[in-house]
């Protein structure tokens, strides 16, 4: 491709808006721009890096049996309705009405839709395993659209689902697609963990996120949405999500239980300011958090001039020093959606301020006839031994806090989120790593979850109507873009891995009006073409250096240069991107070099 044929409009500085460095080299080196928040317009040289990963995932698909179809994007409510998940998807689904009144939304997955099509198309076991798969735009309508093509409200993704028989032969494929994962990542260049994750709204009994981490392997230099713990003992990863905390130690080691005392703690709220107030281990203190369970079908509006009903009230106790973790939170009680309280809401409900809340004799006020009212305690308060909480009362606290004697919470389980001081949950070890990272690809394991909701069955080898067994596994083909370019990158610009590069040579005449370097540059550009080498020529009538700043730019592996002074010798230059490694090559061998380079590269 010649770049005065191409459209190639590079960027000196990126929009003030872009908060990632792939969000900034993705518009400075021409891939896209923005239409709107969160949804972006692709431009040639994306949408051909693009097309290059939507190739591989293709092939590795194939390669395991999978069929490419090609699902509706706008969806009928009635499926959605038959598995309950109209109402559980919230907000983030696009909703919209056909002239006739008749709800639809815009796809963000396609359980519904694919498990009504087998449905009517499946009838025997004889028919199955089979796996369906499609690469289309999905929609989420994200409260707040980030990081550039990593989080936006329009995306492209291969979304991949398999029918089984039972759940050995759907546990079985389930390792299938996980190998195909790896190779697809490994192909595309990307250094990755595949984690424990929880399943959302898309539920099921197990699956795992491959998250793209960090080249350091710690929280810099990567723009990632999601917090990896993992273990180098054992290669336990997880998402912080999904990570399991392993019962707390007793840090408190009070040889008998006190009686309790009232304490007098004016306008110290937050447990670091009673911590120094009354010279006490934060470890000592219980944190009490109060959650509101929101209604199905609108969010619950905590403020105290909200005029909804409540649909019921969660207090949750935590050591002092904890972070509570809502996913598990919603999971352990089997609830949808959560939402911390407001301060006034708070104070209306309990009758005291926020900070001066505690869960010895906690009760709402009657008036208001909340309708489910429970305590829930994460297991780190069972080490609290003479704690410290609020005394539901304004400037107080109670010491000498103990759970069996002073409160009883209705559940104590595994609520919160794993620290750097925990062990690790599969092999007890001590020295947990964290990472920031991207998620490119989920795999879930569904069971009947849908099959169930929507009377999707077939007839086994006794003509008996079973339910299929279901897989589900997704893979973010933009978000492996961006997430490329967050893990190779440097001050320059972009570092493509050769297999997704838009092109694999940048090819540069230092002065293309010039006879003899116009006639070696075009001889050069037609035979690595002949030899299946995607090729750039930038043949625009600009400086040397404009030109090697948009190759460096745009990322593409290998540069070559051919200049007058070089061609006295008959010799180009190569300068590999990811390297900088600059080599002289007789243009007799151009080709082998290329090609031996980019071989080379493969292996980095």
């Amino acid at each position: 491709m010649r770049l005065t044929k191409y459209y190639l409009p590079t960027l000196r500085q990126a929009p003030a808006e872009c908060d990632t460095i792939s969000s900034k080299l993705m518009f400075r080196a021409g891939m896209i721009r923005k239409l709107v928040s969160g949804i972006y317009e692709w431009l040639p040289l994306g949408l051909k890096v693009l097309k290059k990963v939507e190739q591989i995932i293709r092939e590795e698909m194939d390669a395991i049996g999978g069929l490419e179809v090609w699902l509706p994007h706008l969806l009928p409510k009635d499926p959605w309705e038959e598995t309950g998940r109209w109402k559980v998807y919230g907000k983030e689904l696009f909703r919209l009405k056909d002239r006739k009144g008749g709800d639809f939304c815009l796809a963000p997955t396609a359980e519904e839709i694919i498990t009504g099509l087998i449905r009517n198309e499946i009838r025997s076991y004889r028919q199955l395993p089979i796996m369906f798969y499609q690469f289309g735009t999905k929609f989420r309508d994200e409260i707040r659209p980030r990081f550039g093509v990593i989080r936006s409200r329009e995306f492209y993704m291969k979304d991949a689902y398999s029918f089984h028989r039972d759940e050995k032969c759907a546990e079985e494929y389930y390792k299938v697609i996980f190998d195909a994962y790896h190779k697809i990542f490994n192909r595309c260049g990307l250094k990755f963990l595949a984690v424990d994750a929880t399943t959302g709204a898309i539920g099921g009994k197990f699956s795992h996120e491959f998250m793209v981490v960090s080249r350091q392997g710690n929280n810099e230099s990567l723009a990632g949405e999601e917090t990896i713990v993992y273990c180098e003992q054992c290669n336990y990863a997880a998402n912080i999500e999904k990570a399991e905390c392993l019962n707390s130690k007793l840090h408190i080691t009070d040889s008998k239980l006190k009686d309790l005392e009232e304490v007098f703690t004016p306008d110290v709220r937050t447990v670091d300011e009673v911590s120094k107030f009354l010279n006490e281990d934060k470890l000592k203190f219980i944190k009490t958090l109060v959650y509101v369970v929101e209604n199905e079908s609108s969010v619950v509006d905590t403020s105290i001039k909200s005029n909804k009903t409540v649909e019921g009230i969660i207090v949750v106790l935590v050591r002092g020093d904890l972070e509570i973790n809502e996913t598990k939170l919603k999971e352990k009680l089997g609830i949808n959606e959560i939402r911390l309280a407001e301060n006034d809401f708070i104070e209306k409900t309990f009758g005291v301020e926020v900070g001066f809340l505690g869960p010895v004799n906690l009760v709402p006020d009657l008036k208001l006839q909340i309708k489910n009212f429970k305590i829930v305690a994460d297991k780190s308060v069972e080490s609290i031994i003479n704690g410290i909480s609020g005394a539901n009362k304004k400037n107080f606290h109670l010491k000498n806090v103990n759970i069996g004697r002073n409160y009883k919470p209705s559940m104590v389980e595994d609520l919160r989120n794993i620290t750097q001081e925990d062990q690790c949950p599969r092999c007890g070890e001590y020295g947990l790593k964290f990472s920031k990272g991207i998620e490119v690809g989920h795999t879930f394991k569904l069971g009947t979850k849908y099959s169930q909701s929507m009377k999707a069955t077939f007839l086994d080898e006794n003509g008996k109507e079973i339910n299929f067994v279901m897989g589900c596994y997704g893979i973010g083909v933009s978000r492996i873009i961006a997430a490329s370019i967050e893990q190779s990158n440097d001050n320059d610009g972009i570092i493509w891995y050769p297999t997704i590069a838009p092109f694999m040579v940048y090819l540069i005449p230092i002065d293309y009006k010039d006879k003899e370097i116009k006639d070696v540059t075009d001889k050069i550009y037609s035979l690595l073409i002949s030899k299946g080498v995607e090729v750039l020529l930038d043949d625009r009538d600009e400086r040397a250096g404009i030109k090697f700043k948009d190759a460096d730019l745009v990322g593409i592996p290998l540069r070559i240069t051919i200049s007058k002074k070089l061609l006295v010798e008959n010799k180009v230059e190569i300068c590999v991107r990811k390297t900088k490694e600059v080599r002289f090559v007789n243009i007799n061998n151009i080709y082998e070099e290329v090609f031996n380079t980019i071989e080379l590269l493969k292996k980095i």
